[in-house]
């Protein structure tokens, strides 16, 4: 029995992401093989996944699967997925279509309202749209990328020209639509679900944005996620666990709990909140999101009791219920 964890790496990153994303991975495979599985780091650089791929048997291997873009193609994720399974693989995370899903963010908003989750009220807008729009203060996001590609302070907007201009920044840098929101000015919280049969949601992380005065500035820029020494990545201080009352806490759960089954949510995902008015309105869903050592998901699996070596154990164990013949394997090693 192999674990091979694939990741992708785009060379045309900078090369402290590069150096980043190699170290984080390299932390995975040394705690993987700390609790005994025989484990293999691959990296994804190019579009040729079946290289990799065909050097393993599907029949003696699971895909700890990392990926998040494919090298050179663009919304490659779901890709990615879609080949691991045509190959034969077990693997980590979720399906293609709930991943493809989760870059539809109008689609993804008109679902979980079906299942009575509270969402910001929005809109795919176009420049000449924008002197419709009349709720203010207002964020403009990609209508279909995750990881705040282009959100800035400037993102939350206050009148209809703001508004017009960051609508075509969007336009124009991603080629996307851009996806106009009521911006909820209120405490966000990163909510981490984990497991299936049942799934279970782990300690709330909050986002403390106590150090910024101004709304616009209190929101998770793409400066806060991967731009170390910027003034949002050193200011905004992760709480786990979030500072909730218990009757907060099960609603909180309630929300996530409903959403990740909505979903068809397999294995772990992570679900932004923010809480206005005593309501919780649920922003974005990430399957397959961010595990590594440092991020909100690994603090929240440390507060629950899990190492994070026990963390990525438990990753692995649950993509083995799917794949019979390494169950009976995993269960004689233990």
């Amino acid at each position: 029995m192999k674990v091979v964890i694939l990741y992708d790496l785009d060379p045309v990153w900078d090369r402290q992401e590069i150096t980043d994303t190699r170290k984080s991975n390299k932390v995975l495979l040394e705690s993987l093989r700390k609790e005994g599985f025989e484990t293999y780091l691959e990296e994804l650089n190019n579009p040729d996944l079946g290289r990799i791929l065909k050097k393993y048997d599907p029949d003696d291997t699971l895909i700890f699967n990392l990926c998040e873009t494919l090298p050179g193609v663009r919304c490659g994720e779901r890709l990615i997925v879609e080949f691991i399974e045509k190959m034969g693989f077990a693997y980590t995370g979720n399906k293609p279509q709930v991943i493809g899903l989760s870059y539809d963010k109008q689609l993804v908003k008109k679902i979980l309202g079906s299942l009575g989750i509270k969402v910001p009220y929005g809109a795919v807008l176009s420049p000449e749209e924008a002197y419709s729009w009349k709720l203010f203060p207002a964020i403009v996001k990609p209508a279909h990328d995750h990881c705040s590609l282009t959100i800035t302070e400037k993102s939350v907007v206050f009148n209809v020209e703001s508004l017009k201009e960051q609508i075509i920044v969007v336009n124009n840098e991603m080629k996307q639509p851009a996806l106009v929101e009521d911006f909820i000015d209120g405490r966000e919280f990163h909510v981490s679900v984990w497991n299936n049969n049942p799934p279970e949601m782990l300690p709330p992380a909050e986002m403390d944005f106590s150090a910024f005065v101004e709304a616009k500035e209190r929101l998770c820029t793409y400066d806060s996620k991967y731009i170390p020494g910027s003034e949002h990545y050193e200011k905004i201080r992760t709480l786990v666990p979030a500072p909730l009352d218990q009757r907060q806490l099960m609603q909180l759960q309630k929300t996530v709990i409903k959403a990740w089954k909505g979903f068809g949510c397999l294995d772990y995902a992570r679900f932004d909140v923010r809480l206005r008015d005593n309501e919780f309105y649920l922003l974005d869903i990430n399957p397959n999101n961010d595990i590594s050592i440092d991020t909100s998901f690994a603090l929240a699996a440390e507060t629950a009791g899990y190492s994070y070596n026990q963390t990525v154990k438990r990753i692995v164990m649950m993509a083995a219920e799917r794949h019979p013949a390494l169950k009976i394997q995993f269960a004689e090693s233990l």
